[in-house]
């Protein structure tokens, strides 16, 4: 078969190497996003399956608009049979879905229908789910909701962070997307509707997302910090003219009791803050214009005593 691959995030890097070694079949083309501005030089910066490609001799486009007519013309000149999409970053419109002799398939990291949209991995954990996976599914004109072809489970450890979940999920994928091109060479291939009453969805994330609300209790904050790392990351509001911005990169649930947002306890190996529910020890953290620390390498520094009001 003749394959094109669209893909731009970490998540997409394994898929698409999978695909590169998938003899007979053949990738004719990959479709990523154009290089940003990132860093504190703004430079423009290859997305990661950019990057990945590197020397590799595969044709690849970077385009702005990828349903604009020019482009959907320059990829149906690839004469694709399948389109593999994985964390591409762009909805494909009917006009493009339509260019492929077998269909379009995305990779997307989630049991649907649950967590349908473009940050499954980070909700997931957020909302203190224990299990997710990834799903391989026919793309229609609609996000997320085609029909699925073959979906795997994997857990979620209590550990877990978006960071140590997403390669686990990008290798399961890569292995997925392999069975699914033998149901191709074999078919017919599996596909079973979703059930819309049981769809979810996995929002955008902004980084207000990352806001600790401590009127929530200190379990619901603690998945928060797992999920929304490493972005947007969790994050506060330390006292004092002006407040000062502190991103909460790993905490854990303790007992205690006070008005949430109070700290009730500085030293150890964090600030100890209450909650609507039991207390949160803050473990590691970057307080606004520094690096990353230790909980109680900044307990021990930042000047502040039990009582203080974070938020």
């Amino acid at each position: 078969m003749r394959i094109v691959f669209f893909g731009s995030g970490q998540f997409a890097c394994p898929i698409l190497a999978a695909l590169l070694e998938s003899a007979p079949h053949e990738v004719v083309g990959v479709v990523t996003r154009p290089a940003r501005p990132a860093g504190r030089g703004r430079r423009p910066t290859p997305c990661p399956v950019s990057a990945m490609l590197g020397p590799r001799n595969v044709p690849m486009r970077t385009p702005e608009r990828v349903n604009a007519p020019e482009e959907v013309a320059a990829i149906a000149e690839w004469r694709p049979d399948l389109f593999v999409v994985a964390d591409y970053g762009a909805l494909l419109k009917p006009a493009l879905l339509a260019v492929p002799r077998l269909g379009a398939t995305n990779v997307h990291p989630s049991l649907l229908p649950k967590y349908r949209g473009a940050a499954p991995i980070a909700w997931a954990i957020a909302n203190g789910e224990t299990e997710t996976g990834v799903t391989i599914q026919f793309m229609s004109e609609r996000t997320d909701a085609g029909d699925i072809i073959l979906a795997e489970r994997e857990p979620i450890t209590p550990e877990d962070t978006a960071a140590t979940l997403e390669p686990r999920l990008a290798a399961l994928g890569a292995q997925l997307m392999r069975r699914v091109l033998a149901y191709f060479e074999r078919p017919p291939v599996p596909r079973t509707p979703q059930d819309e009453a049981a769809a979810t969805y996995a929002p955008r994330l902004s980084k207000e997302d990352g806001r600790l609300d401590w009127a929530r209790p200190a379990e619901e904050l603690r998945n928060r910090v797992r999920g929304f790392y490493p972005w947007p990351r969790a994050f506060t509001w330390l006292p004092g003219s002006p407040p000062r911005r502190l991103q909460v990169l790993a905490a854990a649930v303790e007992a205690g009791a006070g008005e949430p947002g109070v700290v009730l306890e500085v030293g150890g190996t964090g600030l100890l803050v209450a909650t609507g529910n039991g207390a949160l020890r803050l473990l590691r953290v970057q307080p606004e214009g520094r690096g990353e620390m230790s909980g109680g390498e900044f307990a021990r520094g930042c000047r502040m005593s039990a009582g203080a009001k974070l938020g």
